[in-house]
């Protein structure tokens, strides 16, 4: 399941995604016909993984596949998602990482126009990622 339509700009400490996939009628993550504002999460999860191949593919290392650990001090602006007209604009920034584990604060926005100059808040918090080798085999 992907969410997001696009990568708008990246670092080696962030990034910036646009996706439109929440007004779908079909979207995968509904339920009783309404996307929740929690689903935002996956939509910065997302665009947190996003951001770890990307990151790899610069340090020309293979790809860890990441597990949300948690999200902390997450802040909901919006009851449902699929009530926003605009597309959705998703950041996240590494504040912190180890070998193992990176944390992440996020935020999805929604734009208020269609130039996408002025932004509304939606969700925002900090997530931590534990990593693991993709080709790591269980016991």
């Amino acid at each position: 399941m992907c969410l997001l339509d696009e990568v708008l700009e990246w670092t080696e400490t962030g990034v910036r995604c646009r996706a439109a996939s929440h007004r779908a009628a079909d979207h995968p993550l509904r339920a009783h016909g309404r996307l929740g504002i929690a689903c935002g999460i996956e939509y910065a999860a997302q665009t947190m993984a996003v951001h770890g191949v990307l990151a790899a593919e610069r340090a020309q290392t293979a790809p860890r596949a990441g597990f949300l650990a948690s999200v902390r001090g997450v802040r909901f602006d919006a009851a449902h998602l699929d009530a926003v007209t605009g597309d959705l604009y998703c950041a996240a920034t590494c504040i912190a990482a180890d070998p193992d584990t990176v944390v992440y604060e996020f935020t999805v926005q929604a734009a208020g126009d269609a130039t996408a100059e002025q932004m509304h808040p939606l969700i925002a918090g900090r997530a931590t990622i534990t990593l693991r080798d993709l080709r790591a085999t269980a016991p």
